[in-house]
């Protein structure tokens, strides 16, 4: 077995029923070992957080080299499973989208995250047939986690959205996926009625409205993103750091926090 089909394998099984994976994503090497010290069973990446730190904004934007890069600098210093997002695939043509994800699972990778935005869901069910069908011609297979924007882009009025949200779970399942992530869903009687509807494993988005994780795996959730939160959390601690430093000349908030870093020249061999 390959070491990226044993990598599928391991990944899938941290969804199985009565499992509830929590990722805390990545957008740089660093980060990736980071929470694999800290204990992370997997590891994913934020597509937002990975564009900026690479200067770009998120949407898509970043050139397709910078996106296998990161990809690669990440598989190279874990062992855990590594899942990317990869936003809607970078394309609107599903065979170009399947290209992209096989040159992935060339890299190693174990899944991604693939999201149908303003788009009919019936695109990205196409894209997840083109994957899927590309994967199995190669004897290989990757775990697409699809993700409907239902909530997280106000695509419908108020009170269909949950209906739209089931429907489009659905859809992807029967479509192929293998996860299906509903970000900015927050409320847990709606949770647990995608939970029963949806034949897939669900994967919810932190958020300040969303429930504990204890509550969440109580209600059939399997997966817990963190997104692009810690990214901008670190983010945020330099950009204070920073000004007090600039502003104020003191130096109080690098050392808040810098005692926290990982030896990373250990890590890393150095």
């Amino acid at each position: 077995m390959s070491r990226q089909k044993e990598s599928f394998e391991t990944f899938r099984a941290l969804h199985a029923p009565g499992k509830m994976l929590v990722l805390p994503n990545a957008w740089d090497a660093a980060s990736a070992r980071l929470a694999q010290e800290a204990g992370a069973k997997a590891i994913a990446t934020s597509s937002a957080a990975v564009a900026w730190c690479h200067g770009f904004a998120d949407g898509e934007t970043m050139p397709r080299e910078v996106i296998m890069t990161a990809a690669r600098e990440t598989l190279r210093v874990v062992t855990v499973p590594v899942t990317v997002d990869s936003e809607a695939g970078y394309s609107a043509d599903p065979a170009r989208v399947a290209e992209h994800v096989m040159l992935l699972i060339d890299l190693g990778v174990a899944g991604i995250n693939l999201e149908d935005g303003r788009n009919p869901p019936e695109l990205l069910v196409s894209k997840i047939q083109a994957i899927k069908a590309a994967a199995k011609a190669r004897g290989t297979d990757i775990f697409i986690n699809a993700r409907a924007d239902v909530y997280l882009a106000n695509l419908v009025p108020d009170d269909r959205k949950l209906a739209e949200l089931i429907r489009r779970g659905r859809l992807y399942a029967q479509a192929g996926a293998d996860g299906f992530f509903a970000p900015a869903l927050t409320a847990l009687e709606d949770i647990r009625e995608v939970v029963g509807a949806v034949d897939l494993p669900l994967n919810i988005l932190a958020m300040k409205a969303v429930a504990p994780i204890a509550q969440l795996k109580d209600a059939g959730v399997r997966r817990l993103s963190a997104g692009a939160l810690i990214g901008r959390s670190a983010y945020g601690k330099a950009a204070r750091a920073v000004k007090m430093l600039l502003d104020e000349g003191k130096y109080d908030a690098i050392f808040e926090t810098s005692g926290d870093c990982p030896n990373f020249n250990a890590l890393f061999g150095g």
